[in-house]
């Protein structure tokens, strides 16, 4: 089981505290650290320092961790026009010698759009798709040609689709849980299908559904990676694990029914479910960032037991 770390910094994190939980992560041997793009605050709450720029903080941490992956789960496609997205990411992938993933998605948190004076379209799904086809074929185009896109939505001219990432193929993730139009999407550009918060019960089912949609495109579904995200809570006993569920406005014994939550035998169960059920990396929500010995718990008394990076 690939093990990752997900932040939400829009929850009140500034970008040192980001860096430090990223540089813990990668010592503790942690395969990523990924971040949420959003620009708003959820809740209430103090609303202090205020958001931080997803691909502006992945730029920093870019240089100042070695081995890590960086990445958003996810990029919401309202945020950016796709042509710069895929110049902002392929400049990240050079920065970090090639450790950059791209998660990306409809978006659809409205009050941050009326927020920050960003356009909120009423339908998405199209213009998700169109960056999806934009952005890899900015990147697949070889060295040399460009890239012509008349769509709905982006039409672009001659680009000289530069600069490329350093990687190959950046991987590319594409999350949901909707049962028919993700999997498509999935199917056709992903190489991660990443379900978020998924009702523990209906993973497989949803797994399934992305498998169908690869095998009606003569796509072999074992080229994805199947992930989730899950926050969460672990503690050596039962009061610390009271008290991390308290310090992010949680109840334990919610946080065991819908996320990974309990002393590290109770969360090693929880992750080899998963993997019962064709997950192979999960994303774990870590809402405290301040609380590095969360990490340093879940490296020394989790991952062991799961087969992950450390």
């Amino acid at each position: 089981m690939d093990l990752r770390i997900f932040v939400e910094p829009q929850q009140g994190a500034s970008y040192a505290d980001q860096l430090a939980l990223a540089q813990r992560a990668e010592q503790l041997g942690f395969s990523a650290f990924f971040r949420s793009d959003h620009f708003l605050r959820m809740g209430g709450g103090d609303p202090l320092p205020g958001p931080t720029d997803a691909w502006t903080t992945l730029a920093g941490l870019a240089r100042e961790t070695s081995t890590i992956r960086l990445g958003t789960l996810v990029t919401s496609a309202t945020f950016r026009l796709p042509g710069v997205l895929a110049v902002q990411v392929a400049q990240v992938d050079d920065m970090s010698g090639g450790r950059v993933e791209l998660g990306l998605g409809a978006g659809w948190f409205a009050e941050e759009h009326a927020a920050y004076g960003i356009p909120f379209p009423d339908k998405r799904f199209g213009l998700l798709t169109e960056q999806l086809e934009i952005i890899t074929g900015l990147w697949s185009t070889p060295v040399g040609q460009t890239f012509d896109y008349d769509g709905v939505q982006y039409q672009l001219s001659e680009s000289p689709a530069l600069p490329k990432p350093v990687q190959e193929r950046v991987p590319l993730v594409v999350g949901g849980n909707g049962p028919r139009r993700t999997p498509q999407l999935a199917a056709r550009f992903a190489t991660e299908y990443n379900q978020s918060f998924p009702e523990k019960g209906a993973v497989t089912a949803q797994r399934d559904r992305v498998r169908a949609a690869c095998e009606a495109v003569d796509r072999d579904p074992d080229e994805l990676v199947y992930s989730a995200a899950f926050v969460a809570c672990v503690g050596r006993d039962e009061e610390e694990v009271r008290r991390r569920a308290a310090a992010i406005g949680r109840e334990a014994g919610e946080l065991r029914s819908n996320g990974l939550a309990g002393t590290p035998d109770e969360v090693v169960e929880g992750l080899q479910a998963l993997a019962a059920q064709g997950i192979t990396r999960v994303y774990l929500q870590c809402l405290d960032m301040a609380d590095l010995e969360h990490l340093d718990l879940i490296a020394g008394e989790v991952m062991p037991h799961v087969g992950g990076q450390r």
